[in-house]
């Protein structure tokens, strides 16, 4: 996820939205049913799939009582005194999707709504992944594939982000690697991504709460010493302004947990962690058709729409070498193939390549990290491991989103090259006014399926 350093640290977690290791036993935890469809040439079949919530939003008290281990954004620090006593005394509970989350399931659609009010607080956003069952997520592996789903970002302003990516998770969600993880896949536990963030409040079975610095700006969150690795391949992070799909390749070869310099933190840091932070991001405003993507526009963001990302690679088989990612789009019947590069310099690219990612680094002045850390061919062999999906929807604190939907960084005059990424104003994505102004934002994914390619749409 480019740009977001301290990756989704922009979820606003109420009180009771916290996570821990150990069980609950005060409410039950429940799956929403969420089925997707395997595709052949000869047609499509239905899995019947769940969703879980992400750990960091539950909430977690003392083993036996109501009382929080985390209040606010604070760590208690008696029930807390380190990472392992925490984690044996602290107990993650089950949740009411709909009612405190604003997650709603129905059919194959799932809809996340951004900020919902409920008996305890405020919950603004959300993050769910997809489970095979009660105990582990359902695990993809994408080369020589196609994923497709259906999309409605219509209600998406400037600054939210309503995401669709894959993360190279445990199965389990770390039950087995890390025995102090006594929830597992069946609480969203084991969360990873290229940004290796700090924000995850539990990383392998222990707390995070060495050296945890409460954010100034959410009074909900903070940072911690470690941040959780993986590579992450962002398939849609978008709003009704601008779209970007992103591989992030990392050196690591499952989740790891980081701290100092390997983590890759801002600053000096950002180009010597495991991770590639920027990945090779294909956003086609940034890439000069302005005119593609948006309200009214040749995909009509106003409108319900599918996403087709094809995975390529040099032999045609699922055991080759990753060499394309390449978008597809189909609305009102019609398919619609991604937009052409229109950059001084850089070829009429179509798609994510080699060729493409080197091409668009140097026409835009970028750190070319991805490829350092192996590019194509490293994200290829973490898709062939397995990867988890993830859904969400989020704000962001540290941007504001402008590396997705305005001009970013701020410290480069928005005329150059690769800096205008979206028709959203600096500032206009800030998330106190996005969460004042829009708390009825919603985006709906639905239709999910994956096959061989040219078989999903």
């Amino acid at each position: 996820m480019q740009f977001k350093f301290a990756s989704l640290l922009a979820f606003t977690l109420g009180a009771i939205q916290v996570a821990t290791q150990q069980v609950g036993q005060y409410d039950t935890e429940t799956h929403p049913s969420l089925p997707i469809q395997t595709c052949t040439k000869s047609g499509c079949t239905t899995v019947q799939t769940k969703i879980v919530l992400d750990s960091n939003w539950r909430w977690t008290h003392k083993v036996g009582d109501y009382k929080n281990c985390y209040d606010g954004n604070k760590w208690d620090t008696a029930t807390c005194s380190s990472p392992e006593a925490c984690a044996k005394n602290c107990a993650v509970e089950g949740v009411n999707y709909s009612g405190t989350y604003g997650i709603t399931a129905s059919g194959n659609s799932l809809s996340l709504k951004f900020v919902t009010k409920h008996q305890y607080g405020t919950n603004v956003g959300s993050r769910v992944y997809l489970m095979a069952n009660d105990d582990k997520y359902y695990m993809f592996k994408l080369l020589n594939k196609e994923f497709t789903f259906d999309v409605d970002v219509s209600k998406l302003p400037c600054g939210l982000n309503g995401a669709l990516y894959f993360i190279q998770m445990d199965e389990d969600g770390g039950k087995a690697r890390f025995p102090n993880n006594k929830a597992g896949a069946k609480y969203g536990t084991g969360y990873c991504d290229a940004q290796c963030p700090h924000d995850m409040k539990w990383i392998n079975g222990e707390a995070n709460l060495l050296d945890w610095k409460p954010s100034d700006l959410d009074a909900n969150s903070g940072v911690g010493r470690y941040g959780t690795c993986c590579d992450e391949m962002d398939i849609w992070e978008a709003n009704s302004m601008a779209t970007a799909y992103t591989p992030h390749s990392c050196s690591t070869t499952k989740q790891e947990r980081c701290s100092g310099t390997q983590c890759g933190d801002n600053g000096p840091d950002r180009y010597l962690g495991v991770c590639d932070k920027d990945g090779c991001d294909f956003n086609s405003y940034r890439m000069g058709d302005t005119g593609f993507y948006g309200k009214g526009k040749k995909v009509n963001t106003n409108q319900k729409m599918t996403v087709v990302t094809q995975f390529i690679t040099d032999n045609g088989q699922a055991s080759g070498t990753l060499k394309e990612i390449r978008r597809i789009y189909k609305q009102n019947g019609q398919v619609i193939q991604n937009s052409r590069v229109q950059v001084a310099g850089v070829p009429d690219y179509d798609s994510i390549t080699t060729e493409y990612c080197d091409a668009a680094k140097a026409a835009f002045n970028d750190n070319p990290h991805f490829q350092t850390l192996g590019g194509m061919r490293k994200m290829g062999q973490s898709l062939n491991a397995g990867h988890v999906l993830a859904l969400s929807i989020w704000d962001d604190y540290y941007a504001s989103m402008q590396w997705l939907d305005s001009a970013y960084p701020l410290d480069r005059d928005p005329s150059e090259p690769g800096i205008k990424r979206g028709e959203c104003e600096r500032g206009a994505g800030d998330p106190k006014k996005v969460e004042a102004n829009s708390p009825d934002a919603t985006v709906t994914f639905s239709n999910i399926k994956v096959g061989d390619l040219n078989t999903t749409y």
